[in-house]
């Protein structure tokens, strides 16, 4: 009689979690997306029941957490998800303290000046400003990239072992825009070397036109978890270069600890 309870307790549980797991998963493919999706696509994509898919999604709609964007039925972030994140960042003590630095950064180089930091075993940028330059490569505010093709990727593993290092990054990361490669074991020196210069500075990685340099802004125990970075034209004089690192310094150094 007591495992008759339990049972379909642990089964409405183990539902709960699994339609959990799906709303994530959503998320996550219209965020790599960056565009509204079709949910029969959606449901193609995640390898999930279209009435599943459609059952969520239409609960998710009524939430504001979605919304269909097209007649045809696609669906991208709505306007609650906007309202949590001007939340997020409202209080978030990094981002918060982060604008007034970016702002700052850019006014007084006319370079982009961006926040980044981990998620998952990907670089994102958190904020950015773009300068008053003509030069304005950049990367998208939450779109990921690999750790390898940029300055920031180096020092954000910093506290981690090269073994650690080696597990954290697939293989196909090392590879280029342009098909060229990282050599893994030049990476892993990349990063010994970031730590103990306590910047780095990428030259033609992610693009054959930009070089990147980041300082980072670290917790209290002194591993690096965000960083603030500029992206210059790949012909910045090594002067030049100098002063923005500088300046990027002190700036990590106004928000560290975390």
């Amino acid at each position: 009689m007591n495992h008759a309870l339990i049972k379909p307790e642990a089964t409405s549980s183990t539902e709960r979690q699994r339609g959990v797991d799906r709303i994530l998963d959503i998320f996550e493919e219209l965020l790599r997306s960056r565009r509204p999706v079709r949910v029969g696509e959606l449901a193609r994509r995640l390898a999930a029941p279209r009435s599943t898919l459609y059952t969520l999604v239409n609960r998710l709609v009524a939430a504001e957490l979605l919304e269909v964007t097209d007649d045809d039925g696609s669906v991208y972030f709505g306007r609650a998800m906007h309202l949590y994140g001007v939340a997020y960042s409202e209080t978030n003590p990094l981002q918060r303290r982060a604008r007034e630095v970016l702002d700052e950064l850019a006014a007084k180089t006319e370079v982009t000046a961006q926040l980044c930091t981990l998620r998952g075993n990907k670089y994102v940028v958190l904020d950015s400003r773009s300068g008053r330059g003509l030069f304005r490569i950049t990367t998208d505010v939450g779109v990921s990239v690999p750790l390898p093709w940029t300055a920031s990727g180096r020092l954000l593993l910093d506290h981690l072992s090269p073994e650690q290092i080696s597990a954290l990054i697939p293989p196909e990361d090392y590879q280029l825009p342009d098909g060229r490669r990282v050599d893994p074991h030049k990476f892993l020196d990349d990063v010994a070397q970031a730590r103990n210069e306590g910047f780095c500075v990428t030259a033609g990685l992610s693009d054959h036109f930009a070089c990147c340099l980041a300082a980072p802004i670290r917790d209290n125990v002194g591993n690096s978890r965000a960083t603030l970075c500029f992206v210059a034209p790949l012909e910045t004089a090594e002067d030049r270069r100098r002063e923005l690192i500088a300046l990027l310094l002190e700036g990590a150094s106004r928000l560290s600890p975390i």
